[in-house]
């Protein structure tokens, strides 16, 4: 089979490689897309200490089994492998099972013509959701499980809210459509990429600004998603936040300081991580997709997997839209 290898830092090729072999509870699968994430950005960048090279990234993928009980049928894959017996597990928290596993980290990525995964990871998909929509459910279920982590503490509904996406890269647009379906009508994304801004707001009802240039007062926001995860990232939401606020951190982008621990404090403002997502959050994904969430599809490109090492050179360079997804065909 031909997969896209990482296999230095900035540095990825298109290989030849083993096709690979199905283990216990496990099924063979044609991959039909795989998005490019920002963490495999991360890894590519030689910032993921998890991901060594050389490795097939990518864990945002739709297929076809070829095996197991959905043979034949197209299948969304839960790339996050727990073991389902842990106390997290049983109650519902897969997501931060300690002996969680993901596809393009400790598990072969899907940027390849065939990949492998646990049945019980697979989504049979309905017939009106495309397979390169659907190649959205594993970012989409992020930003689902963040909103939720955010409904759990904000002070008032995000209809009556004033709400700050800091990063308009895909987790940044999907948490803003996931958020506008959610009710809220006071939406800004800080994104400082002016080709990125010009499709912000054509993809969903959003305030895009260039953070240098403006935006949002200090002390205005009541909830802010941090979707970069780095030191100005983390300084910007502590200074937006209002007393009581919260503050959403799901970017990995550094771990530089930020966090100003003293306004926390004394504004009682929650700071809050949030992780992946429950399997319960990955099937919710999958329902907002076939109702269509999605809507303007501008920010979204579909390259041939043979244009998968330039992609991520495109997405390094400034030069790509909010979302990247291969295809294998």
């Amino acid at each position: 089979m031909r997969a896209l290898f990482y296999t230095g830092t900035m540095q990825s090729e298109l290989r030849d490689a083993p096709d690979p072999v199905a283990g216990n509870n496990e099924v063979h699968i044609d991959v039909s897309h795989c998005g490019i994430c920002g963490s495999d950005m991360h890894a590519w960048h030689g910032h993921d200490p998890r991901r060594v090279p050389p490795l097939i990234l990518g864990h945002e993928a739709v297929g076809v089994p070829r095996n197991g009980e959905y043979a034949g049928q197209r299948v969304a894959i839960n790339p996050l492998h727990t073991c389902g017996k842990c106390r997290h597990c049983l109650a519902g928290d897969d997501h931060i099972c300690p002996d969680r596993r993901l596809m393009s980290m400790q598990l072969p990525g899907a940027y390849a013509e065939q990949s492998v995964a646990e049945e019980r990871n697979l989504y049979p998909l309905p017939d009106e959701l495309s397979n390169e929509d659907a190649a959205l459910a594993e970012p989409l279920a992020v930003c689902v499980h963040a909103v939720e982590v955010a409904r759990k503490t904000a002070k008032r509904p995000f209809s009556e809210s004033r709400i700050a996406v800091l990063g308009g890269g895909a987790i940044g647009v999907l948490t803003a459509l996931v958020l506008a379906d959610q009710g809220c009508k006071d939406l800004w994304i800080a994104e400082p990429n002016a080709k990125r801004r010009a499709v912000l707001e054509k993809a969903c009802a959003v305030k895009a600004y260039d953070p240098a240039q403006g935006g949002p007062e200090a002390e205005s926001v009541d909830v802010i998603f941090d979707a970069v995860g780095m030191g100005a990232t983390r300084k910007a939401a502590c200074e937006l936040a209002v007393p009581g606020g919260t503050i959403v951190h799901i970017g990995l982008q550094d771990s530089a300081d930020g966090i100003d621990t003293r306004r926390i404090t004394l504004q009682e403002i929650v700071f809050s991580g949030t992780y992946c997502y429950t399997r319960y959050d990955f099937a919710a994904a999958l329902k907002l997709l076939s109702r269509g969430l999605i809507g303007n599809r501008d920010w979204i490109e579909i390259r041939p997997l043979a244009e998968g090492a330039q992609s991520f050179i495109d997405i390094h360079e400034g030069k790509a839209p909010p979302k990247i997804i291969l295809s294998m065909a």
